[in-house]
């Protein structure tokens, strides 16, 4: 187990240092957040309101629209993750020298939720300035991010190490990874929802749903990590 998790952090740091090198989080995931924002907020008139209620339509449904923006990150963050290694051999490098499968999914899973977390906070921010939301319970709205990050980021990376070897791996992605992800996107929606304006009764089931997935998501990677990666 040590030697797991160590491997596995190494992987993280390698990644983590070709990110930086490339800039891309900076250069393409961030601005594309902020576009969606926009998008968002141009699209939806922000007088309107919630019938019956204090808020406007775009600041009720802006916890569906924050998840959805981070969702369709995932495709490009866990794409690039699995694309640089079968591109250039590495992988196989890896397998060769005796990393365990398992950690090589574990570290890419921990630099993918980085980034979708980086992501979080300035699309996050900007949802708070652009559609006026407001945090009723911050503790519960962390648990919730946190749960919801992993368990998209070890999904993401699991269902396109699926694709990753083959060569209409673009379109397969999105195919695969989009629908499988639709218990997350609701259960995201409905826990956040109850954490920023304290409704919904069942915002502490959907939490806990949550954290199921993401361990349910990690553990699958560790166990079929080595039959996946394989065919990369």
């Amino acid at each position: 187990m040590n030697r797991l998790v160590a491997d596995a952090w190494r992987i993280a740091r390698k990644d983590l240092a070709i990110e930086r090198s490339s800039r891309v989080v900076g250069s393409q995931i961030l601005p594309f957040g902020i576009v969606m924002l926009l998008l968002f907020a141009f699209g939806v008139d922000p007088e309107l309101q919630v019938r019956g209620g204090e808020r406007s339509i775009l600041a009720e449904i802006a916890p569906g629209l924050f998840w959805i923006t981070v969702l369709l990150a995932l495709l490009l963050v866990s794409g690039r993750s699995f694309a640089v290694e079968s591109d250039d051999g590495s992988l196989d490098a890896l397998l060769v020298s005796g990393v365990h499968p398992g950690s090589i999914l574990a570290g890419k899973t921990l630099v993918v939720a980085i980034q979708l977390a980086l992501l979080e906070v300035v699309v996050g921010a900007g949802s708070m300035l652009l559609f006026g939301v407001r945090v009723d319970d911050p503790l519960h709205l962390l648990v919730v991010m946190l749960s919801t990050t992993v368990a998209l980021a070890g999904a993401g990376t699991l269902l396109l190490a699926v694709v990753a070897g083959y060569s209409g791996r673009d379109t397969l992605g999105p195919l695969l990874v989009l629908p499988s992800m639709a218990p997350v996107l609701i259960g995201a929606t409905a826990a956040s929802g109850a954490a920023l304006y304290g409704t919904g009764s069942d915002g502490a089931a959907w939490t806990w749903a949550l954290v199921a997935f993401a361990l349910l998501y990690g553990a699958a990677g560790i166990v079929s990590a080595g039959a996946l990666l394989e065919d990369v």
